[in-house]
């Protein structure tokens, strides 16, 4: 059972919120140096000053503008404890409009094995010293989490959607093609209520997994330094943005990926090696691919995209009988672990090492993109593939076992500068 608090966010202040689609930014590890400089020039207050200041000390220089911009009036903390249901509204790479509903709140952190807060990929060390190093000097949540929980009956999403109708949000700003509200809700009854929705709910993270195993750590660190800890302190919590599975807005994107600079590469026998295990489709182009993958029920199917030629191919036996290492079960089915182990391990001779490392692998989210590398020459094979259902996530998490990184894309990411979490009490 997670427990979920509302807390004291801190949000700009009213001198400078209405121009908030000039102040957020996506979470640092989606911020390219190019944008990086966007952001930096879009206005002296962006968050990006914060996530991920370009500074020789960046640990040092977010901690120092989170304090300056607080005693400034640049933010400013609430003076109750609330819940914020977050609105995000885009369109997908067919021009079709979603909107996904969620809400931020404080989530208990807890050690994966209590069972109350699952992960569905693998981390990485890098990842957690660099985050460690800017919650020990911030002392703050700049960027959330992102949960996923499951309730059938969407009681939350009723009750804040019933809000969010009959209030402005405090927040209305446009990013990347985004639109995202933010609304805040102090009404005890309110925040009761979605407590004890979530309270019979495992939370899944979606996004965010090494933001929450440094705030594990770090939690552990604060009270271990702690004379009078009591478990209540706000370093027991982490900023979580939630979003119920339920919700017709929530969105997996397929990653594809890019093969490149591999020697003696040979188109047609990469083909004839493809035709032992698959069944191999030439399809007349992207559109028709498109509407191949579709049609697919079986998670086993690409769309294969080299120079003048686009092929659907779908495998054609069980997982398990060309896997070359066991699997277990509940990942055997994931087109990511068939393709990594089959397709570009076997057939085409890439290490796991390598894959790692991106010398022969990269990755894009968009199947234009794998027709541009290929066109290009930038790229000899790109795959197209299916996306993750939400439900494998959870079936996968649930099981205690992890995706390959690189397997799922909760498209749009969750913006930094809507609203953050300090870790220390308030006074």
């Amino acid at each position: 059972m997670p427990e979920i608090v509302p807390f004291k966010g801190i949000v700009y202040g009213p001198g400078i919120i209405g121009d908030a689609s000039r102040l957020i930014c996506p979470p640092y590890d989606a911020i390219s140096p190019s944008t990086q400089q966007e952001l930096y020039d879009a206005s002296p207050y962006n968050a990006v000053r914060m996530e991920l200041p370009m500074e020789a000390d960046p640990y040092g220089s977010a901690a120092a503008r989170l304090r300056d911009w607080l005693a400034s009036g640049i933010l400013a903390r609430d003076g109750q404890p609330a819940i914020y249901p977050y609105y995000q509204t885009f369109e997908d790479e067919h021009g079709v409009s979603h909107t996904r509903t969620g809400l931020f709140a404080a989530l208990r952190l807890y050690d994966f094995s209590e069972q109350q807060v699952l992960p569905h990929e693998r981390t990485l060390s890098g990842p957690k010293a660099d985050r460690l190093k800017m919650f020990r000097e911030t002392r703050a949540n700049l960027s959330s989490i992102f949960g996923l929980y499951a309730d059938p009956s969407c009681t939350a999403d009723k009750l804040i959607r019933e809000f969010s109708e009959q209030n402005e949000p405090i927040v209305d700003a446009s990013f990347q093609g985004v639109r995202n509200r933010l609304w805040r809700i102090t009404d005890p009854g309110i925040v009761g209520a979605v407590q004890a929705v979530l309270s019979d709910r495992t939370v899944y993270i979606a996004d965010g997994h090494h933001r929450y195993e440094t705030g594990v750590t770090y939690s552990k660190e604060c009270a271990a330094a702690n004379p009078g800890h009591t478990g209540s302190e706000p370093y027991n919590y982490i900023l979580a943005y939630l979003s119920n599975i339920h919700d017709e807005g929530l969105l997996i994107l397929p990653i594809h990926r890019l093969v490149h600079s591999l020697e003696s590469f040979n188109q047609a026998n990469f083909v004839a090696r493809l035709e032992r295990d698959f069944t191999v489709w030439e399809l007349p182009g992207r559109k028709a691919l498109d509407e191949y993958l579709a049609n697919a029920k079986s998670g086993t199917t690409y769309g294969i995209v080299m120079p003048g030629i686009t092929l659907g191919i779908t495998l054609d036996s069980k997982p398990a009988e060309v896997l070359s290492i066991p699997v277990p079960e509940v990942l055997q089915n994931l087109g990511v672990v068939v393709l990594h182990d089959l397709v570009l391990s076997q057939m085409l001779g890439i290490s796991i090492e390598a894959m790692a490392r991106q010398t022969n692998l990269t990755y894009v989210t968009r199947s234009r993109d794998v027709y541009d590398a290929v066109d290009s020459g930038a790229a000899q094979v790109g795959i197209v593939v299916k996306p993750v259902r939400v439900e494998e996530v959870i079936a996968v998490s649930g099981s205690g076992e992890a995706m390959p990184q690189k397997s799922t894309w909760f498209y749009p990411k969750i913006v930094t500068g809507m609203v953050f979490h300090s870790l220390e009490q308030a006074e």
